[in-house]
Parts: C-alpha cells; sequence; structure tokens
C-alpha cells in the first residue's frame, strides 16, 4: 500500500507552465519513458501535490502519469532530458545529461514559484552512456527519508513527490543483486545547475548563455536580465548557496556528492545518493566511501559549495568581466556565516539576539559538540528552547554553550508532544532496518512510521 501523507490545508488549483520550451531544443533531447512490466504504487506525497494543484488525482491517475508518464494537461506533451556538462570530484566531464532521468512537468505552486517535476529510473536517454538508466527501490526509499528529514529540518530541499516499484531487477555492484526498481518523481524548484551553464561556457556559445540567464532571472528570481543580469544572477546563486551551506551544517547533513553537476542555481539540494547525518559533530565524517580525499566531508561543505559558485562565475566571464563577478564572489563568507548563524539558532528554537553573541553562541556550540562527540540530534532536541538540561552528558565542557544560551529568548514555547519524545534522529543503521522488511516481506509499516515521526519534528521546529 502506498504512503497516503495529508494534503495542505488549503491546497491551490493546478496552474501548468512549460517554461522551459522557451530555451529551445539545443538545452534538451525530447525522450520517452521505459515501458515497465509492473507499476506499484508505494509512496505519493500529498503534501507536495497539494502545493501544486495535484492531489486530486486519484491512484489510478497518479500512476497514469508518474508511472506511465501520460502527460499532464497543458503541460510538457514530451518528456525532455536536459544537458549539462560538470565537475565531478574536481575534474570536468562534459559527457554528462540527464542519464536516469527527464524533466516531466512544470507548474506554479501555492507561493507562485516555478517548480519542475523531474525523474530518476525512467529510462535510458541519449546521456545514458552505459547506465540502464533504473533506479532501485531502495535508493527510493532513501531518498525519501533523505528529503523528508531535510524538510523537517529547514533546509531548502526538493521533495520526493512519487515512487511507483517498476517490477524489473536490478544488478548493482555496491548493494546485494538482483534487488527491485522504481522510478521516482522530484518536486523541485528548477532543474537548472551550475553545469548548465558550464556546458554553454564550453562550447563558446554567448547567444545560448544570454538566453538561459533571462530564464534564469525571470522565471526563479523574478527579474529581467539587462545588462548586469549575469552579475545580479551570480549574487542570488551565492547568496541561496551560502543559505544551503549553512543549513546542511545546522542539519548535520553530508550530501556526499557537491558536484556542479548537483548544485541548482536556485540554492536548493536535490539529488540523494550517498547522503548521511552526522550522529557526531566531526568536520571529517564523509558520506561517499569513494570519498577518499574528504573532499565533500561535513566539515568541508561550504568549502565545496564556495568553489561550486566559483565555477558560475568562471562560466559567467562568457558575457562579462571578471571583475564584478569577483567582487560577488567575496561575498560568500559573509553571508554563509550569517546564514549558518541563523540555522543554527533556528534549530537550537531561540531568538537571535545580535552578530556577536549569536556568533558566541554557534562557535561555543560547535566546540562542545567536537570535543566531547555528544550525539547531536540528541543535543539539538534537550537544548530546543534555550535551556539545556543538567545531565552529566552536559557537564563542564557545555558550560560556556549554557552560559551563552542563558540570555536568549525561546523562538516558540515547547509545548509540542514530539518534546516528550526521545529525539528523532536517521542514522544509516535506522535507514537498513527500515529497508529490511520492505525487502523481506514487503512491509512498509517502518517506511510509513518513520515519515510520520519525522513530519511530526518538523511540526515541533515551525
Amino acid at each position: 500500500m502506498a504512503n497516503r501523507s495529508q494534503p495542505n490545508p488549503s491546497p491551490v488549483p493546478y496552474r501548468p507552465e512549460p517554461a522551459i520550451l522557451e530555451l529551445g531544443p539545443e538545452f534538451y533531447d525530447p525522450v520517452a519513458a521505459a515501458d515497465f512490466p509492473k507499476t506499484i504504487l508505494r509512496f505519493r506525497n500529498d503534501r507536495a501535490a497539494a502545493s501544486v494543484g495535484l492531489d486530486t488525482l486519484d491512484d489510478a491517475e497518479w500512476i497514469a502519469h508518474f508511472g506511465r508518464f501520460q502527460p499532464l494537461a497543458d503541460n510538457l506533451q514530451t518528456p525532455l532530458a536536459l544537458r549539462y556538462h560538470g565537475h565531478q570530484f574536481r575534474s570536468y566531464n562534459p559527457d554528462l545529461g540527464d542519464g536516469r532521468g527527464f524533466l516531466f512537468a512544470q507548474m506554479r505552486d501555492d507561493r507562485g514559484r516555478l517548480m519542475d517535476l523531474g525523474t530518476k529510473g525512467s529510462g535510458q536517454t541519449p546521456w545514458s552512456r552505459f547506465g540502464d538508466g533504473r533506479l532501485t527501490l531502495k535508493g527510493a526509499v532513501r531518498e525519501i527519508l533523505a528529503t523528508e528529514m531535510l524538510v523537517a529540518l529547514g533546509v531548502e530541499t526538493s521533495r520526493t513527490f512519487s515512487v511507483i516499484e517498476t517490477g524489473e531487477e536490478l544488478t548493482r555492484g555496491d548493494e546485494p543483486s538482483p534487488t527491485r526498481s522504481a522510478v521516482m518523481v522530484r518536486l523541485s524548484h528548477g532543474h537548472i545547475r551550475i553545469g548548465t551553464f558550464q556546458r554553454l561556457a564550453y562550447h563558446q556559445d554567448a547567444e545560448s548563455m544570454e538566453r538561459l540567464v533571462g530564464y534564469v532571472l525571470r522565471h526563479f528570481y523574478g527579474e529581467e536580465p539587462g545588462e548586469d543580469g549575469p552579475v545580479r544572477l551570480l549574487d542570488h546563486v551565492v547568496t541561496r548557496t551560502a543559505r544551503l551551506a549553512g543549513q546542511y551544517m545546522a542539519a548535520g547533513f553530508v550530501h556526499g556528492v557537491l558536484n556542479t553537476d548537483n548544485i541548482n542555481v536556485t540554492g536548493e539540494s536535490f539529488d540523494y545518493g550517498p547522503w548521511r547525518f552526522a550522529q557526531t559533530w566531526d568536520p571529517a565524517f564523509t558520506a561517499a566511501y569513494f570519498d577518499h580525499a574528504g573532499l565533500y566531508a561535513f566539515g568541508r561543505q561550504p568549502e565545496a559549495i564556495y568553489w561550486d559558485a566559483m565555477q558560475l562565475a568562471v562560466a559567467l566571464r562568457t558575457l562579462v568581466d571578471s571583475e564584478p563577478l569577483i567582487a560577488v564572489l567575496e561575498q560568500f563568507a559573509p553571508r554563509y556565516q550569517e546564514a549558518v548563524r541563523a540555522a543554527m539558532l533556528w534549530r537550537l528554537g531561540v531568538t537571535p539576539r545580535g552578530e556577536a553573541e549569536d556568533r558566541t553562541l554557534v562557535g561555543q556550540m560547535e566546540l562542545a559538540l567536537r570535543e566531547t562527540s555528544a550525539p547531536v540530534d540528541a543535543f539539538f532536541h534537550d537544548a530546543f528552547g534555550g535551556s539545556l538540561p543538567d545531565e552529566p552528558r552536559y557537564g563542564e565542557a557545555f558550560a560556556a554553550v549554557r552560559a551563552a544560551l542563558a540570555g536568549y529568548a525561546p523562538r516558540k514555547p515547547r509545548d509540542h508532544p514530539h518534546w516528550d519524545a526521545a529525539p528523532c534522529k536517521l542514522s544509516i543503521e535506522e535507514v537498513e532496518a527500515i529497508w529490511a522488511p520492505i525487502a523481506e516481506a514487503d512491509d512498509w509499516s517502518a517506511l510509513h512510521d518513520k515519515v510520520a515521526q519525522i513530519r511530526q519534528l518538523g511540526e515541533a521546529l515551525r
């Protein structure tokens, strides 16, 4: 049975807007979805669907659109595999593009934003190279958990919109095989990546670059381009990606693969492969087993995202001089510092006092967590509202944290039932424990229970 989430209390009308067609055929390739043997609905996110006016679809309609990919009304009539390049672990790769996904539809959400419905595991495209274009069911379950937890913790992220099991057996070298397959749909605030701009710079295509700058500014930032459009675009991206880096740190999240083809120019996190939530404040903690150098380790994520923003600036040199772009890049560090303070205080449930006081609190907190290896999620749970319990695990090492917290007012009362329960965390061991009954007995109850627990955390934090 599919997990049916509760819809928003005030759903909005469906407002299709296939704006991507403005860019022209040099930006994408028309493709067809794979013809799957089965389409078993496993997860439909009615909260997300309500935000774009699609929550009224019944299950048969849902499967027709998000398992068989029949076009939505007044939307894209053919799925589009987007073209892009990117740096992968700092090595440039010009042979990228949507290899197992495509853009299926675009529409406005309840906030007026242009949203994309994109897929993963929907079949081969011209960019699949030697891949089969498929997704494991376990991979889809892992993405449900990642996105639900990130939403709860206040991170700007894509949302897992739909998961449909497809009845194929897949062989993968990094997990037990054969394994079950799925097709997943994400709801995202755009799918334009830094790598999309890099591809145009690689081909020295200034005309298409100018068109892409205009598309992003108009549809994602509500501005007309003008002569300074590339500089203003970079300014927006620096602000949004610095915010994302701060949110990752406050959430204790490690994305694992912060390549330029995985950085969205709206600053929204997406594409969850080898992700992890750090259980302790360990800057060297990595999520990807193949990240041998720790390039994308927990504590290096702000640096990695800044490096990616620099590659956008390099690409935009196709249109403008370097000096104004460099001036914008220099704003990344202060904007990140501001963002991480805001995100940390939000998760702590306290009202900011001022830059100096907030910096002191965050610094003392990070120091104590690192020195003691205290569980990150338990600390934020216990300290929510600004009062750290008098317990042995919060001893002398947390004295400065306790003193700093004393001057803060709570952001909201600690009266939600969530605060009377155990801390909500998401370790890799729990992910495996949630997957095991699905794999062994087709028992989805542990996943449903965890999603409900995570959403309760989100309600308590808000």
